[in-house]
C-alpha cells in the first residue's frame, strides 16, 4: 500500500481508538467494537509498514511500534470481557508509541 494511504489509515484508527476509550466510560455498547475496528486498522497500518533499511537501531524502534499496535488488538479483547486490564494495555502501547514517535525522527536525522 502507498504510505500515504497507510498514515490516513493509522490517523483514523488512532482516532477510533481515543473515542472507543472515552465511550466506554459512558457504558456505551458499541464502544469495544469501535475500539476493536480502530485496533485492526492501527495494527495493518503498523504491519504494512515495515522498516527495509539496514539501521539495527530502526529496526528495534519500528518493531516496537508493531508490537504496541498488537498490544492494542490485544486490549480490545480485554475490553470485550469488562475487564480494566485493557486500560492498563493500552497505557503500555501508549508509552511504547510516544517513546518511537519521539525517537525515530531523531534516528533518521542522524
Amino acid at each position: 500500500m502507498n504510505q500515504r494511504i497507510l498514515n490516513i489509515l493509522f490517523y483514523i484508527s488512532a482516532t477510533a481508538v481515543l473515542l472507543a476509550s472515552a465511550l466506554y466510560i459512558t457504558q456505551w455498547e458499541a464502544a469495544p467494537y469501535i475500539f476493536a475496528v480502530g485496533a485492526a486498522g492501527m495494527a495493518i497500518a503498523r504491519l504494512s509498514n515495515r522498516y527495509q533499511g539496514h539501521n539495527i537501531r530502526l529496526k528495534r524502534l519500528y518493531r516496537m511500534e508493531t508490537l504496541s499496535s498488537l498490544i492494542i488488538v490485544a486490549a480490545s479483547y480485554f475490553m470485550f470481557k469488562h475487564q480494566n486490564e485493557w486500560f492498563l494495555l493500552l497505557f503500555v502501547a501508549a508509552i511504547l508509541q510516544l517513546y518511537t514517535a519521539i525517537l525515530i525522527p531523531k534516528i533518521k536525522e542522524k
